[in-house]
């Protein structure tokens, strides 16, 4: 069973500020009003939280318009991915997803039983769903796509996304995993709300973790259809979605003004940081989420490391594929600029 490894926090370095740019975290304060929620919420710690997340579902379902019991609430969409594969996979299945994307796709496959089929990306890093479409068997159970593609950064469009969907076998569930749902500026961009509505196999997966800000609470939710959200719900871990956190997530879906507010703020930083590492040389990927993608192999990926901790940065290597970097607070983009500037690409 492989580690799921969790972005590093910086050295502490004395006379200067450092910024972890590794874990996608977003670097606004919690939502207004949502500290005195939490704090309030608190005080209730001795008691269990609410197994059946009612406040936290008839939020959700009055912000989306959808049914209740379409609903399913885990720690996180990573939580929901374990569950998922859990309740849907035997021994010997198989699990089709991208390659590379979010690196918990085959440890929850592997703790489930099931077996991993991963499928290339393009080389924009977007996903390849002709050949996803082709790797699907007899023996699959699950399908996953991961929109925008972590690490990558690049989007599906919906008209690619129908396409796809109409190969996929109506007893296959196909996940789509929607955590940076909120920072797509794409024409034609995937509506996973409206493609759960049209589809009896699908499953959308967000979070309370990126956007909002809640990362520290671990709060996922599923929009799917009610048979694959009462499944979702039998076999996740009781209590699982603690006090605290049900609280933090109702308060900050009141607060949804204020959340695209600072979403825009970060799309604007997006932007200008992938401007300034493509004037530096960097043939990247589109960056559709929080994070941009630096693909490296194992020397230069050292040495972006290296030049990394110089300037006070932490950013995430994966395998010998690349490099992620989070977007931050404004002086930590200017620190990565630098580091795009200082180290050369590969040829």
């Amino acid at each position: 069973m492989p580690p799921y490894v969790a972005g590093k926090p910086p050295a502490t370095t004395a006379g200067r500020t450092t910024y972890k740019l590794s874990s996608n975290e977003n670097p606004y304060p919690p939502l207004p009003g949502v500290i005195d929620v939490a704090v309030k919420a608190v005080a209730g710690m001795n008691r269990y939280p609410d197994m059946g997340n009612t406040a936290l579902y008839e939020a959700l379902a009055a912000t989306y318009g959808v049914p209740i019991e379409d609903i399913a609430a885990a720690t996180g969409s990573t939580g929901l991915i374990y569950g998922l594969l859990t309740a849907f996979c035997e021994t010997g299945d198989e699990v089709v997803y991208p390659w590379r994307s979010f690196e918990a796709y085959p440890i929850a496959a592997l703790a489930a039983g099931a077996v991993s089929v991963q499928v290339a990306n393009r080389p924009d890093g977007g996903h390849d769903l002709e050949a996803m479409a082709a790797a699907i068997g007899p023996r699959t159970k699950v399908v996953m796509v991961c929109t925008p593609n972590n690490p990558t950064g690049p989007a599906l469009r919906q008209t690619e996304l129908d396409g796809f969907l109409s190969k996929v076998p109506d007893d296959v569930l196909v996940i789509v995993d929607e955590a940076y749902q909120e920072f797509v500026r794409l024409d034609d961009a995937v509506d996973g709300i409206a493609t759960y509505r049209a589809r009896g196999n699908v499953a959308v997966l967000r979070t309370f973790s990126k956007a909002y800000g809640l990362a520290g609470f671990r709060v996922g939710y599923a929009i799917a259809p009610a048979p694959i959200a009462a499944a979702l719900r039998a076999v996740s871990l009781p209590f699982g979605v603690n006090l605290v956190g049900q609280a933090a997530a109702v308060a900050s879906l009141a607060a949804r003004d204020a959340l695209f507010e600072r979403v825009e703020a970060l799309v604007a930083e997006r932007t200008r940081v992938l401007k300034g590492i493509r004037a530096a040389g960097w043939d990247v990927p589109d960056a559709q989420g929080n994070f941009v993608w630096l693909p490296a192999g194992a020397e230069r990926i050292a040495e972006l490391m290296t030049v990394a901790e110089d300037l006070g940065i932490t950013v995430r290597p994966l395998g010998e594929d690349g490099v992620r970097i989070s977007i931050g607070e404004d002086e930590g983009n200017d620190r990565i600029i630098e580091l795009a500037q200082r180290v050369r690409p590969e040829a």
